[in-house]
């Protein structure tokens, strides 16, 4: 149409009008899904596909699986598609997702607290032995993970699981994932307070209760009333650390809002004190914040640490208070500083019924089902009937009497799992990496595996303890930035100029003492192969330069980036 003085409009073409829809905040009205994840939690509940599980997949196989299933929904039962082999980590973030997949999955077993029975243990790995070709990780946050399951396998796995009291009810997706806890909550001599009765509670309240089921994206828990603070609870959605009220007794400092990842943020104090029976009111208060008040509309800010920034702690507590408890929390003292330096309750110690628990130290989480049964064995022809995993992957064995004690660590000894580990054996971590994580470029267990035995032959008389963190790509599973060493897996450029396996180094994060993230190195990226001679180089650098009792992270705050290259 022509301008004319009548239709000025015309001359100039019409500007479309957008309404900005938000975050994607449910609790401003924001309830359009602004994404493919959220339009799919949105038209189907992730709980509701185990029964398609049982009744259509698992008896069509592989082929038959609906693509939001396949690599949404199954999540909400613990499910995830593994990597094809053969895939190298240049090709990661290239080829598509149904590309990159096998057609097998990840199974990952949730254990809230990381309270086992040797029954649960022993049919843990009776399952990894007839289903998961023998695999069988524990996680740093306290669960075991299977690789090579079937679809058609699942619901035998489930029914063999439930049986014993155990479960795959969302370990992953976007629900409230696996709760951990001190693993030794209710025996430890030094215990502030046992946490057990909440954690209990928290899971028959929340767990597969589909008012919680649809969450912006992945919410963590952790109770601890260990003074070793032993959950890594500075990292977690919400966490609450056992205290001493002055007033009011032993109860819990409230923290949210912590997380790592490509935005790693430390988790903040509300300055509030918890009883203990009321820890499961407000736990469903601030993961009922994270639903209502979530973004949606991003999935890289869909986690509760943006929106505590964005808050702040101050009225992030007030909605906690006057929308969800409709009552004001007593203000409550800080937790005071570990004063051991090692949190993973590795070694010999008496419990405060006079028995003993025998912590142990897997290499980097990494067992098998034929070890995890033998453990169970062994457990119990000691005396014990329960075991417990910890978020630094590894293990304890409780109940144990004193005259039985030597012989149970003999025979921990004889499946290579010491309860004497050298400081690499015990701090060193790894995250799946590339042999079957479809995030990963790299691999990390079989290296961290061979770095321990390097650095014990290279570096015998090294005595601190010192936390070195492999991960297969950014997204920080084992803990990177808060490691004394931490390793980013990508690819880099070697002495002739290929493209090879590596990593970027981060140095002096910390957890407990003084809690922060490593520093970077402008510039330094180690390959794989240099790896080795790289640490080596540095804790030997450490060792020449330290002063007295001066911790690895404290040094490498200081130390010049010539020592730390």
């Amino acid at each position: 149409m022509a301008a004319t003085p009548q239709n000025p409009a015309a001359a100039t073409p019409r500007r479309k009008v957008s309404r900005h829809r938000g975050e994607g905040q449910w609790a401003v009205g924001h309830f359009t899904p602004l994404n493919g994840n959220e339009q799919f939690k949105k038209d189907d509940d992730g709980l509701n596909v185990r029964t398609r599980i049982e009744t259509i997949y698992s008896k069509r196989g592989f082929g038959s699986i609906d693509p939001n299933d396949l690599r949404g929904r199954m999540r909400w039962w613990g499910l995830y598609t593994q990597r094809k082999p053969g895939i190298d980590g240049g090709k990661t973030a290239v080829l598509e997702p149904e590309e990159l997949e096998d057609e097998y999955f990840m199974l990952r077993v949730r254990i809230d607290g990381g309270r086992l029975t040797t029954r649960q243990l022993r049919v843990i790995g009776e399952i990894s032995q007839e289903f998961a070709r023998g695999s069988a990780d524990i996680t740093d946050r306290q669960n075991i993970q299977y690789h090579w399951i079937r679809i058609e396998d699942v619901p035998e796995i489930w029914n063999r699981l439930e049986a014993v009291g155990l479960s795959t009810t969302e370990a992953c997706g976007d629900t409230p994932r696996v709760i951990i806890g001190s693993p030794v909550a209710g025996i430890a001599e030094d215990e502030i307070i046992d946490g057990t009765p909440a954690i209990d509670e928290i899971h028959r309240r929340v767990i597969g209760n589909p008012a919680y089921s649809n969450l912006p994206r992945k919410f963590k828990t952790a109770i601890s009333g260990s003074p070793l603070l032993d959950v890594a609870h500075e990292i977690n959605d919400v966490a609450f650390v056992g205290v001493v009220h002055p007033e009011h007794g032993p109860g819990f400092d409230l923290w949210v809002g912590g997380g790592l990842s490509t935005n790693p943020k430390i988790g903040v104090r509300l300055g509030a004190w918890v009883p203990l029976e009321e820890v499961p009111d407000v736990h469903e208060g601030v993961v009922s914040i994270f639903r209502d008040y979530g973004y949606r509309r991003l999935r890289n800010r869909a986690r509760l640490k943006f929106l505590v920034a964005d808050w702040g702690p101050e009225k992030f507590r007030q909605v906690l208070e006057d929308e969800y408890l409709k009552r004001k929390l007593v203000d409550g003292p800080a937790p005071a500083q570990p004063v051991e330096r090692w949190r993973d309750h590795v070694g010999v110690h008496r419990q405060k019924d006079g028995r003993f628990y025998v912590g142990f130290a897997p290499r980097v989480g990494r067992v098998d089902g034929a070890t995890l049964t033998k453990i169970a064995e062994l457990a119990e022809a000691h005396g014990s009937g329960r075991v417990r995993t910890t978020v630094e992957q590894k293990m304890i064995v409780l109940d144990v009497e004193e005259e039985r004690v030597d012989s149970l660590v003999e025979g921990l000894e004889a499946l290579d799992l010491t309860v004497h580990p050298s400081p690499f054996r015990r701090g060193t971590m790894a995250c799946t990496g590339i042999e079957y994580c479809k995030l990963a470029i790299v691999e990390t267990k079989a290296r961290g595996a061979s770095l321990i035995d390097e650095l014990e032959r290279r570096v015998p008389d090294f005595d601190e303890p010192i936390t070195i963190n492999l991960n297969g790509c950014p997204n920080a599973c084992a803990r990177i930035q808060v490691a004394d060493i931490g390793l980013k897996g990508q690819l880099v450029l070697d002495d002739r100029g290929e493209q090879v396996e590596g990593y970027q180094v981060h140095l002096g994060g910390a957890l407990g003492l003084e809690a922060g993230f490593g520093r970077k190195v402008r510039g330094l990226k180690v390959t794989a192969e240099e790896l080795p001679d790289y640490i080596e180089r540095v804790l030997k650098r450490y060792q020449a330069e330290r002063e007295d009792g001066e911790r690895f992270a404290v040094w490498a705050a200081r130390a010049s980036e010539e020592a730390l290259s």
